[in-house]
């Protein structure tokens, strides 16, 4: 069933939770008690709300990736000179400008995807969504591991 045909269970409820993109993570807990429990209950909110953390993850996942990519072309820059040969005989440059350019190209990309990386983890409840994936997986990771090894966690 779609979110579009199916409607809120408790309309002003949605439209707080709608309009904080269904992120109740900063909200006190004898709040969140509230919503949380709105959002088990009503299919329109809880379907809403994984969307928004699924498009929260993906940000946050293409950001990181940008990051990397560029930080792959400065190392790639760095210790292969592909393009000497077409800067010199192709495009009539010199193969250093070719270079500091390119260089200059992967620095300026490095740094808009630092600060939209920044970004996208200061605005969206990503973090802290995946910190809670993370904390669920250990415990179930944790609860198949024999007694003899978790007797050595400390707690």
């Amino acid at each position: 069933m779609s979110t579009a045909r199916n409607r809120c269970t408790d309309r002003v409820v949605g439209e707080i939770l709608a309009s904080w993109r269904y992120d109740i993570s900063g909200i006190s807990p004898e709040m969140r008690k509230d919503y949380e429990a709105h959002l088990a209950k009503c299919a329109h909110c809880s379907a809403r709300q994984r969307f928004h953390r699924s498009l929260d993850v993906t940000l946050a996942v293409l950001t990181s990736l940008s990051v990397l990519f560029f930080f792959f072309a400065l190392a790639v820059l760095k210790h292969i000179r592909p393009l000497e040969h077409v800067a010199f005989k192709m495009l009539g440059l010199d193969i250093s400008d070719m270079y500091h350019m390119l260089v200059s190209a992967g620095i300026a990309g490095l740094c808009f995807s630092l600060i939209a990386m920044a970004l996208v983890m200061m605005t969206t409840s990503a973090p802290s969504y995946l910190s809670g994936i993370a904390v669920e997986r250990a415990k179930l990771i944790e609860a198949r591991l024999p007694e003899a090894i978790r007797s050595f966690r400390s707690r």
